[in-house]
This record gives C-alpha cells, structure tokens and sequence, in this order.
C-alpha cells in the first residue's frame, strides 16, 4: 500500500472548471495527482497524450451522483510529477497504474481508457486480474502497430527528434491534438490554457513528447499487451468510438470488436479522438445505458 502524500493544488486550476478535489498518492517515488468523486460502482479513468484527467471532467461531473469515478495523471502529465530518471514509456506508466489500483485498493472496477490509456489500462487489467470486470475502450488499441504505414509515419515524423523538438519548444502536441481531436465543438481559450498550464514549460512538454516515439519503440511491450488480450477477452465490453478521428480508425475498432465477442459498439458520429470530450453527453448516455442506469 502506497501512502498518500501531500501536495499542492496549482492555482492556475479553475475550481469551476474542474470542480474536483485534487489527492495525491505516492507510487514508487512518482507523486501521482487523481481524483476520486462519488459513490456506487467503481469507473477508473485513463487518459492519452497530450491529456490529463482534466479530459473527463463533463463525464466525471454526469456521473458522480450514481458511481465512484476515479482518474488519475501518469507522472509528467496533468499535475503529477515524475521522479528522476523516469523516461515516460508506456511500459512505465502501466507499472505506475498497476501501483495506483493497489495503492487504493481497487477491485471489480470498470476500466475506462481512451488513446494510450486504453493499451495502458489493458496492460495494468492484465497483471491485475481483480481490479476490473467491465471494460469502456474509446478510439484506442492494443497490439503492436509496426509495419502499418498510418503510424508508421506519424511515429517517425513526430516521435523524431525534429517533432520531439518541436513538441518541447512549442507545446506541438497540445496546440495541434487538441483542437484537431475536437471535431464537434471547438475546445474553449479556458480549456486549451488548461491543457498548456499543465505541460508549461520545455522540460515538463517531455512526457508529451516520448510518447509519439513508442507507437514504433515500445513493440515489446505491445506484444506482452496483445498476448495479454485472451486473458481479459472475456470481459463485457463497450466501444465508444468517434468517427471522425484522423488517428484511430474503422480498422482499429473492429479489431477491437473481434477481441472481445462480449461488446456492443456504439459510434458517436463526427466525434473525434477526444470523444469523451467532444461529445460527453452522448459518451455518458453510452456509459449509463450500457451499466444500466440509464
């Protein structure tokens, strides 16, 4: 059991905004932010890149009267810190999120990941065969994705050392991915400084920017993930994909829906990446219909 440590709450967070206590945990020398709202069934929530549990504030804010939400930041993300020497590999953030789920003691939750989270979260289902009984995966994957040439070419290009670059010097990722992965609605000026604030300055923007590389470098692990797949295949799961997204598409879903024979797909049309986001009125309708407390 990892203690819980103390920690400051930056004042640049809009209480209104983000109308959550901040905690603070400690998981292997990582002082790692969450939040934990609500009561009822256990949601764990898991973010991707360039995010922090800020992305699933509106759902977190729908759903808290009826379920415990949990969302926590990966060290280097949102407002936790890293400890030193911490390289921000998807394979670190797993064991940091296995850490979590013991640290409070989680059990028969429902995993809810989009993007990396997804792939992340799967990892942690996978060492954890308690932690969750249901699964929510949004516009996300979880196998090794070498030798397709849509990422491919998105790993070399921004995960190079020009795009990583670019991402420390100019907060790329946030500046670009946020808007883009919006396609319903445009993300507010309050919205997008929330996002800058919380990798603001080139050494912070590191967490952002190793994760473009991994797509291609962390392969071990994405195979470790994907012959995990059959031990969690079994678990009732739902799709909430957005159809618009430019990174995730039809193929990835259908994979998806191949791996687990217990799902049901719902496709939020226009929606992009960022579709809990985006569209959380319907990602919410999905979750509580899905549950059955709609």
């Amino acid at each position: 059991m990892a203690d819980i440590t103390e920690s400051v709450r930056p004042a640049w967070v809009d209480d209104d905004l983000f109308p959550f206590e901040s905690r603070f945990v400690d998981i292997d020398g990582n002082t790692v932010h969450y939040v934990d709202e609500g009561s009822g069934p256990t949601l764990v929530f898991l973010h991707g890149n360039p995010t922090w549990s800020f992305l699933w504030r509106d759902v977190i804010r729908a759903l808290r009267g009826d379920f415990r939400c949990v969302a926590l930041d990966y060290p280097g993300f949102g407002l936790s810190m890293s400890k030193p020497g911490y390289r921000y590999w998807p394979e670190e953030h797993a064991d940091v999120v296995t850490g979590f789920l013991d640290a409070l003691g989680i059990e028969k939750a429902t995993l809810v990941g989009q993007d990396w989270g997804g792939l992340i979260g799967l990892a942690a289902a996978q060492r954890r065969p308690d932690a969750f009984d249901r699964l929510v995966l949004a516009n996300t994957w979880a196998w090794p994705v070498n030798g397709i040439l849509h990422f491919e070419a998105f790993s070399r290009v921004i995960g190079g050392p020009a795009g990583r670059f670019l991402v420390r010097r100019f907060n790329l990722l946030v500046n670009t991915f946020i808007p883009t992965g919006h396609r319903r609605r445009k993300p507010t000026a309050a919205e997008m400084t929330h996002y800058r604030r919380a990798l603001d300055t080139p050494a912070r923007r590191q967490s952002s920017a190793v994760f473009p590389g991994r797509t291609l470098a962390s392969r071990a692990f994405f195979t470790e993930v994907e012959a995990g797949l059959a031990d969690v295949a079994h678990l009732p799961t739902l799709i909430v994909w957005g159809d618009a997204d430019i990174a995730f598409r039809p193929q990835e879903r259908e994979r998806l829906e191949a791996t687990f024979p217990d799902h049901r797909t719902v496709i939020v049309e226009g929606a992009g990446t960022y579709v809990e986001s985006d569209a959380p009125e319907e990602f919410v309708a999905a979750l509580r219909d899905w549950l059955g407390t709609g």
